[in-house]
């Protein structure tokens, strides 16, 4: 195979000799102060990681992104006086973890990161493994400062620093320190509120303990939790403007895609800001999935992150600018509208580089990592491996392009060093010669830049709602459901929506929003959740209900939450029934806090969604005048100023708070005017079965409050009901509307019979899966048809024929047909499949089950309005089998 050679531009640079060897070309007029002023510190690990004990093998160091608490012992990290390769280097973890047993420690380091005075280091640090494979160290944030020659461990107390993984620190302006870490402080403690044990929550895909972003003081001290994400919250950045860049994994719904988001240091103002679209990338001819992970930000505020591909055995990465001050998206801008060049960028245009990161052959070498000096002088520290190329057994340098295309060239092994590069004047200079089997990384000088912003905590009482935050909870504001993507969804105006003489409340959709709590999911060693726990399916892991609130005419909402919750939200009908798709981002505001929403997106639509200052504004822009009433509506009810009417009801009349219920009353309608719309109550108090669990919770709300359904506790419970009518005067039955009279294989005297529709709803163990009832399966699962012969009940068959409608008959290995004792052909036979009747995608996908109790269905009347409202959320929120891991406590 004939290697592709990219960067042939490159051989101007480099005056190359020997094998690996090099030279630069460099201006030796003027004297550079970097090379003499600052010092340069970096990373040297080995490739090749040496077994850590007996047991344990060898292996090439593992780089994974969605991964950051891998563990690679052999690293080192050293300090050079300047960036001069004659300047002397010295191992500032010499000595580091070296006891008498353990002379020799294998250690690792990561995520180093400058002070803006240029004088402190922080970094993640993970100690070596021990011996009997028990309570294995955790990582831990370790703190170098130069002009001391000090480094220490920042959480002094052993106990305390082992209680999680802390990772990607970074200095914040006012001195503390952001950091990822599985430590769930304050999601710990609203566990044991919400009457859980106390557990480290693991990811939405269960492989591992959730980071999430946590701050404290210089010292180690006053650890908080700033951010509340189901899955990893992670590779935090303080952006020049304070305010704090991160990466969140987005795994809702079977999502799994990283994006960026934004919020400021005390967790306020958590947004969305880039990437949900923008994960396809072409490169090279050919289209790979990126994901946004450790971004950096350049002296002239622009951002970049080391692109590399999935699974790719080398170390080579690719730099690549995005610019999220002016777009959502690669090719949307933050107005909306789509243009022909990608805010993603290569960071290297019009340079003698070409780097990359495919498998071919380039001149420009292997890039590994950048730093980009703090002082806007374009230039930077590269690990670089220069083009090394092996012709037969001999390894050389790449000089010659027509000695790279024979047949028998292929690339060598890479040997990295650390050089500085100019990219104004295209020179460089070697910084640190490299050595076989060893990477260098993460090289950083150590000079001081401006301070980023100082964003302070918002304060109670003054930005943040005293109310709200006396109770942890926070408020959202929706301004429409009807904006979609800033069109109407109804295709009339906010005007005609909030008219109550031009749409009744009939003709809105949209009868209350429902707030939807994931269920954090322990680990193993807390409590083992089988597949068969979630039911159906998994991808909506177990969830509980925060509660419901009624949707105003115009579309808005303005509701209180629970605060520092990841929470989801649906649009319900007046049934009770989901009628928008699964809103798959994690929502959560800080105590105090209100979250303001302009309306909904469209799954596909690239345009600018969750971002506060992106996209055109809301289609409702309130009310237009001043203490004046919406058109038709109470005259009491006088709105100011741009009020949507959710904000205008929790002006005069008070929040909203989240109810078990779906309580509707017509406030807005004057009945001088207009008749009033039909009240709406349904209500778990009308249930003749259990009610979910944390029902009674909301008789006097509080952050905690939650709705859980679980199927053998509660919707099991409904096809049990008794539902005989008795006649009163002689006590006989009329007719047993019992679901499982019916949908049952026995009849009244025990005897065998196909259940109704082929439908069994009866609380056995299923024979098919010994942790689900029969009805469960029934429900959800295909079956087979069955029938009574001979007073025993089993699978129905029919003939097989072909696509002629002729009957297929059985043959034997040579084609010839088997013949029966009458020497007659024997058809082949097979079952028939009875598909379900209901859908873990929700009520509107279930309407084989819920078509029935409508007047015109064959069970119209046998189940409550307020019993069909129960299935309907059950189904909408995943139709788990439990949303409690506790529910069992065997294994």
């Amino acid at each position: 195979m004939i290697p592709v050679i990219r960067g042939s531009g490159l051989a101007l640079i480099f005056l190359l000799f020997g094998c690996g060897g090099s030279e630069t070309k460099t201006n030796s007029s003027e004297t550079d102060p970097v090379l003499v002023e600052f010092p340069v510190v970096f990373l040297e690990r080995d490739i090749i990681t040496q077994a850590a004990s007996e047991t344990d093998e060898a292996q090439q160091a593992e780089f994974n992104a969605r991964n950051p608490f891998i563990f690679n012992p052999g690293a080192k990290l050293f300090v050079k006086s300047s960036a001069s390769a004659l300047a002397p280097q010295e191992e500032i973890t010499q000595g580091l973890f070296v006891t008498e047993e353990n002379p020799n420690p294998r250690f690792d380091i990561k995520d180093l990161s400058l002070s803006p005075d240029g004088n402190q280091l922080l970094m993640s640090i993970r100690a070596p493994n021990n011996e009997d494979g028990e309570a294995q160290p955790s990582w831990n944030i370790w703190l170098y400062q130069h002009d001391t020659g000090d480094l220490r461990r920042l959480i002094q107390s052993d106990m305390l620093a082992e209680q999680g993984h802390d990772l990607h620190p970074q200095f914040l302006p006012d001195g503390r320190i952001i950091f990822a870490s599985t430590r769930q402080r304050l999601s710990k403690a609203i566990l044991l509120d919400e009457g859980r044990p106390q557990y480290t929550a693991l990811d939405e895909r269960r492989d591992s303990q959730t980071l999430n972003l946590h701050v404290m003081d210089a010292d180690g001290e006053n650890i908080k939790q700033i951010s509340f994400n189901m899955s990893h919250d992670f590779y935090p950045l303080v952006r020049q403007n304070g305010k704090i860049l991160y990466s969140r994994w987005d795994s809702a719904g079977g999502n799994n895609s990283i994006n960026l988001y934004q919020m400021n240091p005390d967790g306020s103002e958590n947004q969305f800001i880039y990437g949900w679209h923008s994960h396809p990338y072409s490169l090279n001819e050919q289209n790979i999935n990126i994901q946004f992970i450790r971004m950096r930000q350049l002296p002239s505020g622009q951002f970049y992150f080391m692109l590399t591909l999935d699974n790719n055995p080398s170390y080579q990465k690719l730099p690549l600018t995005i610019d999220i001050d002016n777009y959502t998206e690669a090719f949307i801008e933050l107005d909306g509208d789509e243009v022909s060049d990608s805010a993603q960028q290569r960071l290297f245009v019009e340079t003698l580089f070409d780097f990359d990161i495919d498998e071919n052959i380039n001149l420009s070498g292997q890039l590994t990592d950048i730093f980009a000096l703090r002082d806007n002088s374009s230039r930077y520290l590269m690990s670089l491996s220069l083009c090394r190329v092996q012709i037969d057994d001999k390894v050389q340098t790449c000089r010659q392009t027509d000695e790279l295309n024979a047949d028998n060239v292929s690339a060598a092994e890479p040997i990295y060093e650390l050089w500085l590069y100019d990219q104004q004047k295209n020179t460089q200079q070697l910084v640190v010669k490299g050595q076989s089997g060893k990477l260098i990384e993460q090289a950083i000088v150590m000079q001081s830049a401006p301070s980023a912003e100082f964003i302070a905590d918002k304060q109670v009482g003054l930005e943040l709602d005293a109310q709200t935050a006396s109770l942890n909870a926070g408020i959202l504001h929706i301004r429409s459901v009807y904006d979609l993507d800033g069109q109407s969804s109804e295709g009339i105006s906010i005007d005609e929506l909030r008219d109550p003489m031009q749409t009744p409340a009939e003709q809105l959709p949209a009868r209350f929003l429902k707030l939807i709590r994931g269920v954090p999911m322990p680990p193993r060693s807390v409590r083992n959740v089988r597949g068969t726990d979630f039911g159906r399916s998994s991808n909506q892991l177990m969830r509980e209900i925060i509660g419901y609130t009624p949707i105003q005419p115009d579309g808005s909402v303005k509701v209180v939450v629970p605060a520092n919750t990841p929470f989801t939200l649906s649009l319900v009908d007046a049934s009770g029934q989901r009628i928008s798709p699964r809103h798959n981002h994690w929502l959560s505001v800080k105590s105090g806090e209100t979250l303001e929403c302009k309306g909904c997106h469209e799954r596909n639509s690239n345009l600018p969604h969750g971002r506060l200052a992106a996209g055109a504004p809301s289609i409702n822009a309130g009310a237009a005048q001043q203490g004046s009433a919406f058109n038709n509506t109470q005259a009491d009810l006088a709105a100011e100023f741009g009020e949507t009417m959710a904000e205008t009801l929790a002006r005069l009349q008070g929040l909203a708070y989240p109810s078990a219920n779906l309580n509707y009353t017509d406030v807005w309608s004057d009945p001088a005017i207009s008749v009033p719309n039909p009240e709406i109550s349904l209500s778990y108090d009308n249930l003749s079965t259990p009610a979910p669990n944390g029902y009674f919770c909301f008789d006097n709300w509080q952050a905690y409050c939650r709705i859980q359904i679980n199927y053998v506790e509660h919707i099991q419970a409904i096809w049990q009901l008794d539902r005989k009518v008795i006649d009163e005067e002689n006590n006989e039955v009329i007719e047993d509307n019992s679901c499982i009279a019916c949908h049952s294989t026995t009849d009244a005297d025990g005897l065998p019979q196909v259940a109704a529709a082929q439908l069994e709803l009866t609380g056995q163990i299923s024979d098919q899966q010994n942790r689900h009832l029969t009805s469960y399966r029934e429900l959800f699962f295909n079956d087979n048809e069955q029938e009574v012969l001979e007073g025993i009940l089993r699978d129905k068959l029919i003939e097989v024929t072909d696509e002629n409608g002729n009957t297929v008959f059985e043959v034997d290995e040579e084609g010839e047909l088997i013949l029966d004792a009458d020497e007659q052909p024997i058809p082949v036979l097979t079952t028939v499949t009875v598909r379900s009747v209901m859908s873990s995608n929700g009520a509107q996908n279930s309407r084989r089950f819920f078509d029935l109790f409508l007047p015109e269905g064959s069970h119209y009347g046998r189940l409550t309005a307020d019993e069909l409202r129960l299935i309907s959320e059950w189904l909408d929120i995943g139709a788990q089998y439990y949303n409690t891991p506790f529910y069992q406590t065997d294994d």
